[in-house]
């Protein structure tokens, strides 16, 4: 964690000391000079103070989180305009390093100021920007009574982030309004403790889909990133978690499985707790529950972490065809425009966001319902999921 800051704060003040340039270039002012160092000073000690207080079990969550958006809201529009003066030092290079350009530097402020706007709507408006996606997925052993059944997901709710109760039930009235068959949610309800969601339980509770309203844990429901007086207080957490699943309406799936039956066929849903890679929790536990699913079914699994897909699911000695995942929350922050998909995240999860396809078997992950950390979205707005099941030709699965 330690080694992990270090660089964090080491980069940004990199980046703001190449960044400098255009501000000494474009004015003289050593006001303006000083009050630019002073804001990085301040806001490095800041994090490192509200590090130290959560080693002390002080209460610095939120502190800490307040800090970071404000060095992304000032490293992240410097880094995005930086290759301007990196392309101007280059040719530069090549005339003997003349003084800088004005109107670069200008176009470079003038970037990150569009930037910097960007940000500050993601961190403002960005959390309940919900952004419905429709994928249509043809498969063909589908059950002829489920062609064109529907699935609503929603993951990491994350409550104890939330605080604008209109926001919330924007996202609420939107998922009910897809009126789909099935509701799923795949995991991450708090933060860290159960009483997070006591304010939200009777919105939730709305929530309405006519095959039922199924869920599973995610790595942060278990209570495991905070400490504890005792072990039976972690328990007696976990176990009120569980109670909120049910009090809102949620069959939560512990290593099991359920039929969903319409017209006298059915499909598996599977569920899993959380299973993860890279040193999160490994409670999830496939082979116990797919032990009473019949090998010819046709299987849909939840399962909050989608390295599970690629570790397990995807050579599990059954058949799974649809897993739902979440997890990665795309990072709440990447770009999203015109069919190109970029976050920081998928430099550490193969599959991070969408339908993913292998060896006839298919994966979505969410992007999230909520936030954590980064106090909004930029660019990877929160997500409801509508997924069509069809029925079609083998063919398709080629």
């Amino acid at each position: 964690m330690a080694r992990r800051l270090f660089l964090i704060l080491l980069l940004f003040l990199i980046g703001d000391t190449y960044f400098y340039q255009a501000v000494i270039t474009l004015t003289p002012d050593p006001v303006i000079h000083l009050s630019y160092w002073l804001i990085d000073i301040l806001l490095i000690a800041g994090i490192i103070s509200a590090i130290s207080m959560l080693r002390a079990r002080k209460p610095a969550q939120r502190l800490l989180s307040g800090l970071m958006t404000a060095m992304l809201l000032i490293f992240i529009p410097k880094l995005f305009s930086s290759p301007i003066l990196l392309a101007e030092d280059i040719l530069r290079l090549f005339r003997g390093f003349p003084p800088r350009s004005f109107y670069i530097s200008e176009a470079a402020l003038a970037l990150a100021g569009l930037i910097f706007l960007i940000i500050v709507f993601g961190v403002t408006r960005g959390k309940h920007f919900y952004k419905i996606r429709k994928e249509t997925i043809y498969f063909p052993d589908l059950p002829e009574a489920f062609d064109g059944f529907t699935i609503t997901q929603i993951s990491d709710l994350h409550s104890g982030s939330f605080s604008d109760a209109k926001g919330v039930q924007k996202g609420l009235d939107l998922v009910n309004s897809q009126n789909s068959d099935l509701l799923v949610f795949t995991g991450d309800l708090v933060n860290n403790m159960a009483s997070e969601m006591d304010r939200w339980i009777p919105m939730f509770t709305k929530l309405k889909a006519p095959y039922g309203k199924y869920s599973v844990l995610g790595n942060h429901d278990y209570g495991d990133y905070i400490r504890w007086d005792s072990n039976a207080a972690k328990e007696a957490n976990l176990k009120r978690l569980k109670e909120i699943h049910a009090e809102t309406g949620f069959k939560l799936l512990l290593n099991e499985a359920v039929e969903i039956n319409k017209q006298g066929e059915h499909v598996a849903l599977i569920g899993v707790e959380n299973w993860g890679k890279g040193g999160f929790h490994q409670y999830g536990d496939l082979k116990k529950a797919t032990a009473r699913v019949h090998d010819n079914a046709f299987k849909i699994l939840m399962s909050h972490d989608p390295s599970h897909w690629d570790e397990v699911t995807v050579d599990h000695e059954q058949h799974v065809h649809l897993t739902l995942a979440g997890h990665t929350h795309g990072m709440q922050f990447g770009i999203e425009l015109f069919g190109f998909k970029w976050s920081p995240i998928k430099y550490f999860y193969k599959q991070w966001a969408g339908l993913y396809k292998q060896a006839g078997k298919y994966l979505y992950v969410n992007r999230g319902f909520g936030f954590h950390g980064l106090k909004g979205r930029i660019g990877i707005w929160p997500e409801i999921t509508v997924l069509t099941l069809k029925r079609a030709g083998a063919a398709l699965m080629q």
